[in-house]
């Protein structure tokens, strides 16, 4: 088995552990050996394990070890990601067991995504780099998706879409076929996206519009 760790101790990083425990109960591949977390003290301890430390501890782990990151924040995810200098470190994907491929040959990704419970992948679909796709989460054909983006439960992402880096999409927010969404978008809860979106802006509504607090 190899060592993995999980880089968040909230309540996304149980979920993230009770991913790993489901893969393990259809081939055994991984051994938690804990929990990073820079804001919680090491030794504070749930039913999969304790808080080994943060950056600091990690960057001098002494052995190869994965990390998985379970933090829905592109921004901090992007920042703890240049942060980890250890070259012993190393970020897989890791997929739920049931997660729905429609044609796994034509699916390709880089490193550190990950596929939570019930999600839907179609043909054609390409990811970058620490993508977290949350549960019940649906992309269409020839989607294409870049680094770090953050889709929440039950996001929909319709075929031919085209998405570049660190987004973040709400829960149950649709994208129409087609369009193309650039860096730094957030789409707020339940959002339906019609039309391109501008960079670095919020949107929120059926359809949605730049939001103006």
């Amino acid at each position: 088995m190899k060592d993995i760790a999980i880089y968040g101790f909230g309540g996304f990083g149980r979920e993230i552990a009770s991913i790993i425990v489901s893969i393990n109960l259809v081939h055994t591949e991984w051994n938690m050996v804990g929990f990073f977390d820079d804001g919680v003290p090491a030794g504070t301890a749930n039913k999969y394990g304790s808080v080994i430390g943060g950056v600091e501890v990690l960057n001098s782990w002494p052995a190869d070890l994965n990390v998985v990151f379970a933090i829905a924040s592109p921004a901090i995810v992007l920042k703890l990601v240049s942060a980890i200098t250890n070259p012993k470190i190393s970020f897989p994907n890791i997929f739920a067991p049931t997660v729905l491929f429609f044609d796994r040959d034509t699916f390709s990704c880089g490193r550190g995504n990950v596929l939570c419970h019930n999600v839907r992948i179609s043909c054609d679909v390409t990811l970058g780099d620490f993508n977290l796709l949350n549960g019940g989460v649906s992309l269409g054909h020839d989607v294409k998706v870049g680094d770090y983006n953050m889709l929440q439960p039950e996001t929909r992402i319709s075929g031919e879409t085209t998405i570049g880096n660190s987004n973040f999409f709400g829960v149950r927010s649709l994208v129409l076929q087609g369009l193309k969404i650039g860096n730094e978008t957030r789409v707020g809860t339940g959002s339906v996206v019609m039309r391109k979106t501008k960079d670095g802006m919020t949107y929120f509504g059926n359809p949605a519009k730049i939001f103006a607090p």
